[in-house]
């Protein structure tokens, strides 16, 4: 099965030749100015160590709700730890998704000063790797963003560190979530994760382990992106919208209740966030090459995040 988004290899950019990182560059650029989409082939984390996190997410999800729920993130962020079924719902779509899911966030030593902002990871007891391989596999999905962010600036013309340095001990969050059998009571305005945009700079998604994700085209059409072994799915949100002043796009997207909806579902979306402080105002040369006009005011990704997590209803007012 061919791909339906354009597909890089991210070696070119890392070890090729400077003709092939000068096409990686362009062709990651032009995807989300374009589609706000692309997908990654040889992202160099480890096949192993991402099954192994299926696995283990797998097994949290199959604890009983009164065990899962005793890990509910305290501080009403839902930031850290588990989020019950059917808690989320999209930007102005009240209907609850259908799914379940676990944050896990920085890991700060004690007493660094971005801890009392993003609060603590909070661990299952009842998994004794849970908490060194998904922090391996942040480790390793936050190294292959800050590469995508390199050649993300050198498109835009922009020094090549400058959006890799922005996620420095930024507020990213890695999700893993799982879609349960489709309920006969649910909501008909529910489906798995209705239609939405990513807060975040980039998105990067995990190998899913099955189909369901759509994104929608400019001319009002769903293209269905498919779940292909050894590729991860790239998108861009809204926060790099807003600081290329829509130079690049952040692209509605779903997870649709599938024909198999009696089947369940998981994947590990990688929200890749500025440090709290970063100035989101548009870049110059971005407000420049869109009409000479900023189109997004000066607000920081703190400010921006917490105004997104009450829309979802993540964070309670």
């Amino acid at each position: 099965m061919e791909q339906s988004i354009p597909v890089v290899d991210l070696g070119d950019f890392t070890g090729g030749t400077p003709a092939q990182r000068d096409n990686f560059i362009q062709t990651l650029g032009d995807a989300l100015s374009d589609l706000g989409f692309f997908a990654l082939e040889n992202h160099q984390v480890d096949e192993a160590l991402i099954l192994r996190s299926y696995d283990i997410v797998a097994d949290f999800f199959r604890l009983d709700e009164a065990a899962k729920s005793q890990y509910i993130d305290p501080n009403g962020m839902g930031q850290r730890g588990y989020t019950a079924f059917a808690t989320e719902h999209a930007k102005d779509h009240a209907a609850p998704d259908l799914k379940e899911f676990w944050h896990v966030g920085q890991e700060l030593p004690a007493g660094h000063p971005l801890l009392g902002v993003y609060g603590t990871n909070i661990w299952p007891s009842e998994i004794a790797e849970f908490k060194a391989v998904l922090l391996t596999l942040f480790r390793s999905l936050e190294h292959c963003a800050q590469s995508l962010l390199r050649a993300l600036a050198l498109y835009l013309g922009e020094p090549e560190n400058l959006f890799a340095d922005m996620i420095v001990e930024g507020d990213t969050i890695l999700r893993t979530i799982h879609y349960p059998p489709v309920p006969d009571d649910a909501d008909p305005a529910s489906v798995r994760a209705s239609a939405h945009e990513d807060v975040n700079l980039i998105t990067i998604l995990c190998e899913s382990t099955a189909p369901g994700l759509e994104l929608l085209q400019r001319d009002g059409i769903w293209r269905p992106i498919h779940a292909l072994k050894g590729q991860f799915v790239v998108d861009s949100g809204d926060m790099l919208q807003h600081v290329t002043n829509g130079r690049i796009r952040s692209t509605t997207h779903r997870v649709t209740n599938p024909d198999n909806s009696r089947d369940q579902r998981f994947s590990m979306p990688f929200f890749v966030h500025p440090r709290p402080e970063v100035d989101l105002t548009p870049l110059s040369k971005s407000v420049a090459a869109t009409g000479g006009e900023a189109k997004f005011n000066s607000l920081s990704a703190r400010e921006f995040l917490e105004q997104r997590l009450e829309e979802i209803g993540l964070k309670k007012s």
